[in-house]
């Protein structure tokens, strides 16, 4: 076995090189953990909106149904998911205290999670959000989550846009309800307990409640242009509770345009492979050893 001579305070300590690269391995490993965990990174993003489309996503309310808009992301890396980000309209002169609740839940792809043959009450389940949520769901008004908004433009137009207009089969088509003017606000989330989610494609469902009117999520460019692209990149969908729990996709199904993406963003920090946390194992593992032969 060959042996390395290395100082230590001063003093000549001879080990064998099988431990040096034992010791080498593991403090890498251990560095990339740490750099992993300092520094939150953002994994997906779909760029700023582009005026096309905004489609409802808000709570059940007294005299309102539940709307829900979801687009997809996908994750390369397991990761820890710490915060994230969508824009959206708020009415014109609505303040933010109008906000009630905040609401953000992540499903997988049809058919996980759902019921498979679906009902037929949509064209189409090939590619969508899944009947269901899988447990991943965070409440502003259950404290699990934390908000800060911020306005980004106090006179913004989209040019079409989707609330009441989700009907079942063969109704799906109605062209949008036209255009309208709000405030355009970015929620920034921040997760009370980040969660882990491994390698897969998802998509993100924010509803927002208010106290008056409804809140509209902005579509973002697709193909991505000034975010993170990925393939395959699927259109948002929409569903209410009258159609829950199939889904319609707000372009191809509801107003022949588009297909849509919305704007959003995630972030949070990388889950390391097995790889690195078996290298790290290894080399605690060779100190270890080298320390009870030493003892004895």
């Amino acid at each position: 076995m060959w042996y390395c001579s290395i100082y230590i305070g001063g003093s000549k300590v001879t080990i064998s090189c099988k431990l040096i690269r034992c010791i080498v391995a593991a403090c890498t490993a251990l560095s990339a953990l740490t750099t992993a965990a300092a520094a939150p990174v953002t994994f997906f993003s779909t760029g700023n909106p582009d005026g096309l489309i905004g489609t409802a996503s808000r709570p059940a309310s007294a005299g309102k149904l539940e709307i829900e808009t979801a687009d997809d992301f996908v994750l390369s890396q397991a990761a820890l998911i710490s915060s994230a980000t969508f824009i959206g309209l708020l009415p014109l002169g609505a303040s933010i205290s109008s906000i009630t609740d905040v609401e953000i839940e992540i499903y997988r792809v049809f058919p996980l999670d759902s019921t498979n043959p679906p009902s037929g009450n949509v064209p189409t389940r090939v590619n969508s959000p899944s009947d269901t949520n899988f447990g991943v769901s965070f409440d502003s008004v259950a404290g699990t989550l934390a908000i800060t908004t911020t306005l980004l433009n106090a006179n913004f137009t989209v040019a079409n846009t989707v609330v009441n207009g989700i009907n079942k089969s063969p109704n799906q088509f109605t062209g949008g309800e036209g255009a309208a003017t709000g405030q355009e606000v970015q929620f920034t989330i921040t997760f009370v307990t980040p969660f882990a989610l491994p390698a897969d494609h998802y998509f993100f469902r924010p509803e927002v409640g208010l106290s008056s009117g409804t809140f509209l999520w902005l579509s973002a460019p697709k193909p991505i242009t000034g975010g993170t692209p990925f393939a395959p990149d699927l259109q948002a969908w929409i569903r209410n509770s009258g159609l829950n729990p199939d889904w319609l996709r707000i372009g191809t199904d509801v107003t022949h345009q588009g297909p849509f993406n919305a704007s959003f963003s995630l972030s949070g920090t990388a889950i390391p492979e097995p790889s690195t946390t078996l290298m790290l194992a290894s080399g605690l593992a060779g100190l270890a050893v080298w320390r009870r032969k030493k003892s004895r």
